[in-house]
């Protein structure tokens, strides 16, 4: 079982984030924060078990003043026990803290920070609408470190609008030079109600699959290069620096989702909370939940979605996963060197890794 807390509260809002997010507006956070241990008080002690990993995304919850960050932990720890934890994660943004803040990041119980940076290209910064310059977000992985943090994760994205393979190749050797534990190297997707694809419908942003695609491999080659290795299609470790809580998610595991527009997975239900901060507290101090949408999951839309996330891992997807047409297109994929058989498994190669949802799409 993995946890999960969505903190909406953003400081402005970027133009190509899908994800549910809002300036704090009337809105009272410290009013969310309650909102959410409610939560998470009721929903924990519904479940089988306690969440092994916790993570904390948004939104940016790294915005969250010191006082509010340490009523929020004290809280989950009282009904999560977040000293039991195998990871406790959190997303943060370099202008959002400083090397004091980092500390009480730490005194939270906080051991892995993945740090929303995107770029270290003035330009690319400019055009994804980000707070920081590319000195405070070198600036944010060194004061961490400083802190004692033990592990760092930086987000990266590459074919953005007008990004050249020099810019990408920069940003990463400025990523690799800093020494991070972890890099997640994510290709730009033109999602639905957001200014960017706004701009891709209108024709005036474009992409191509022939730069995806080489700058995937561009990626690949440097990080690997530098010992990281490849776990998944988009992320990258140091030795024992992988992401416990996404390798969870990735494999199937079951997941509590708090706060608003938070996603749950339990015995195959999967439920959704309202995706409108005001409401969602309104919610919980009025009925004690927030969820507007159930589905029962069948077997076959889980055997799905294991394989599309298995097939994004190194250690791929069972052979039985699939059924008599899903393993005859996979034998082809493996004669035409986009997969390979390991033991009882099905594995991309670093050809198949580059169109691993093509591929899936493809053997589902």
């Amino acid at each position: 079982m993995l946890g999960y807390v969505h903190v909406p509260f953003c400081h402005r809002v970027c133009p190509y984030c899908s994800f549910y997010k809002h300036t704090p507006g009337g809105i009272s956070v410290g009013g969310f924060v309650e909102a959410v241990l409610r939560e998470s008080t009721r929903r924990v002690s519904e479940l089988p078990e306690k969440p092994r990993t916790l993570f904390l995304g948004g939104g940016t919850p790294s915005m969250l003043s010191p006082s509010l960050l340490k009523k929020l932990f004290v809280g989950l720890d009282q009904s999560m026990s977040l000293d039991s934890m195998d990871e406790v994660s959190m997303e943060a943004n370099p202008a959002t803290f400083d090397e004091a803040k980092a500390k009480v990041f730490l005194a939270c119980g906080v051991r892995r920070i993945s740090l929303g940076i995107q770029s270290f290209s003035e330009k690319m910064l400019t055009v994804l609408g980000r707070e920081h310059d590319p000195e405070q977000a070198a600036e944010s992985v060194r004061l961490l470190r400083r802190a004692g943090m033990p592990s760092i994760n930086i987000d990266l994205m590459f074919s953005l609008p007008n990004q050249t393979m020099d810019d990408w190749r920069e940003t990463l050797q400025i990523a690799i030079s800093l020494e991070p534990d972890h890099l997640s190297a994510y290709n730009l997707t033109y999602e639905e109600d957001t200014a960017f694809f706004d701009s891709f419908q209108d024709g005036k942003m474009r992409q191509s699959e022939e730069l995806n695609e080489a700058m995937f491999y561009e990626a690949h080659e440097m990080l690997e290069r530098a010992g990281y290795r490849h776990y998944e299609t988009s992320n990258y470790a140091r030795p024992s620096h992988e992401s416990i809580h996404n390798q969870g998610y990735w494999a199937g595991e079951d997941y509590l989702g708090l706060g608003p527009s938070a996603v749950s997975t339990v015995h195959g239900e999967r439920s959704r909370n309202i995706a409108d901060t005001a409401n969602y507290i309104r919610m919980i101090n009025g009925i004690g939940h927030a969820i507007e949408d159930v589905e029962v999951l069948s077997d076959e839309a889980r055997r799905l979605e294991k394989i599309a996330m298995g097939l994004r891992t190194q250690e791929g997807i069972a052979r039985a996963w699939l059924d008599d047409k899903g393993m005859a297109r996979m034998q082809v994929l493996i004669e035409e060197e986009f997969a390979a058989i390991k033991g009882e498994y099905y594995i991309l190669t670093k050809k198949g890794s580059a169109l691993v949802d093509a591929i899936a799409a493809e053997v589902i």
